[in-house]
């Protein structure tokens, strides 16, 4: 297992891309905290499903833009767990909206929950993974950081931002030999998007999508669970500050 004895803290994993990822790393041997800020029932669920194949896990309610939230839960990995090796920034909002009316709060509690937070807990790590002289850093950006997606201009530029904290962390801590690095998922098909759009919008994204990408589906969660296991794993120890596009062959860079 690649992930053997070590403690992954994955934010926004009650559903989706994050639960998809702490079922894999818990099958891969790691400890795994699942986050959540407003469902606790899904995240229990994920802890759940873990356990019954044997795994390690436990639940933490906490929002991660707020920076006495992400400390606790740290503090709280670190008493079950003895540290953290792995941190997923995984956490996000994607509403859509007309540029022109999006508001100066819908800006900043955009940055806040996507941005601010991948921050607030890579510092939150860090005292830990310096001691160890080790660890993984993973964020999340997305697709739409290339397409620049109409209706998503606050999400779109939180997303831009997101790669250009990845290349800055990595300058910083590389000389503890902690790598950070980037994933931008596609079109992920989610329970989230089922809940946002109508049926008729998904098949025609289907219909997109199908033409744009090298294969004509849409992706699911476990479609890009093998990026995020390899950036956590003892593989990419020499790979820091890059950006891993997982989008059925969308977008090409």
């Amino acid at each position: 297992m690649k992930l053997q004895g070590r403690t992954a803290i994955i934010t926004g994993s009650s559903r989706s891309i994050g639960a998809a990822v702490a079922k894999r790393y818990a099958r891969e041997g790691a400890n795994v905290v699942v986050n959540y800020r407003s469902h606790p029932e899904l995240a229990e669920r994920v802890v759940e499903d873990i356990r019954a194949f044997g795994g390690e896990a436990f639940a933490f309610g906490a929002d991660v833009s707020k920076e006495e939230q992400v400390e606790a839960m740290v503090k709280e990995t670190v008493k079950c767990y003895g540290t953290v090796d792995i941190l997923v920034n995984n956490a996000a909002m994607d509403p859509r909206k007309t540029w022109y009316e999006i508001t100066a709060e819908d800006w900043d509690y955009i940055m806040g929950v996507n941005v601010r937070s991948q921050f607030l807990c890579a510092k939150a790590v860090f005292p830990y993974m310096r001691q160890q002289q080790y660890g993984k850093i993973i964020n999340v950006s997305s697709v739409t950081f290339f397409t620049g997606q109409k209706q998503f201009l606050h999400y779109v530029t939180s997303k831009g931002a997101i790669i250009g904290f990845t290349r800055a962390l990595a300058r910083e801590v590389g000389g503890h030999s902690i790598t950070v690095n980037c994933i931008t998922p596609g079109a992920v098909l989610t329970e989230t998007e089922y809940e946002k759009v109508s049926e008729e919008t998904i098949r025609e994204s289907g219909k997109f999508l199908a033409k744009a990408q090298c294969f004509s589906r849409r992706e699911m969660a476990a479609d890009v669970e093998g990026a995020f296991l390899f950036l956590a794993s003892k593989d990419s120890d020499f790979i820091s500050g890059q950006t891993l596009n997982v989008d059925g062959g969308w977008i090409m860079h």
